[in-house]
C-alpha cells in the first residue's frame, strides 16, 4: 500500500496554523459519488485519511474523510462507518485540545454510528473493528481520568 506524505504539521485549532486552502484537494478528489461503494474505500482519500488517523493527524484525517462521506449514498452502512471514523478523529483531536466533554460526546456519536455494521464492511474498509472499539474505549478512559484528576 502506498504511503502518503505526512502533512507539514498536525493542525490543532487554536494551537497550530491551519493548512493553506487546497492542501488536500487532490486527495479529496479521488472520492467520487459515481464510484461503486467498495471502490470508495480504495480511494486515496480514504487511505490517506486512515494513514493520517493512525499517525496522529486527526484534523487532516477528518478533512479528507469528509470527501469520502460526501461521495457515499445516504443512508448507507458505508456512510455510517465513515461518519463514525470522522467523529472518532474529531474526538481524538478534542482530546489534544483538552476538551473532555466534547471527547465523550463525540465518542458516543462515533459508537452509535458504528454499531451493528456488517463485518464485511470493516474488511472492505481495511479496518479492524476491535481496534477501533478499543480506541474509543481508550479515549473515554483517558478523558474520565483527566476529568477525575481535575476535581
Amino acid at each position: 500500500m502506498a504511503r502518503f506524505p505526512d502533512p507539514p504539521h498536525a493542525h490543532i485549532p487554536g494551537q497550530t496554523p491551519r493548512h493553506p486552502e487546497g492542501t488536500f484537494d487532490a486527495i479529496c478528489e479521488t472520492a467520487r459519488p459515481e464510484q461503486p461503494l467498495g471502490a470508495v474505500f480504495a480511494s486515496d482519500a480514504w487511505r490517506a485519511g486512515c494513514q493520517y488517523f493512525r499517525t496522529g493527524y486527526f484534523w487532516e484525517a477528518h478533512e479528507v474523510w469528509e470527501a469520502v462521506w460526501m461521495a457515499l449514498p445516504d443512508p448507507s452502512a458505508e456512510r455510517r462507518l465513515v461518519q463514525g471514523m470522522i467523529q472518532l478523529a474529531n474526538a481524538a483531536l478534542k482530546q489534544k485540545m483538552q476538551r473532555p466533554r466534547a471527547v465523550q460526546r463525540l465518542c458516543d456519536i462515533a459508537d452509535a454510528q458504528m454499531t451493528d455494521l456488517p463485518g464485511a464492511l470493516w474488511i472492505t474498509a481495511d479496518l479492524q473493528e476491535d481496534q477501533i472499539r478499543a480506541q474509543l474505549l481508550d479515549l473515554r478512559r483517558q478523558t474520565e481520568n483527566t476529568t477525575k484528576s481535575a476535581l
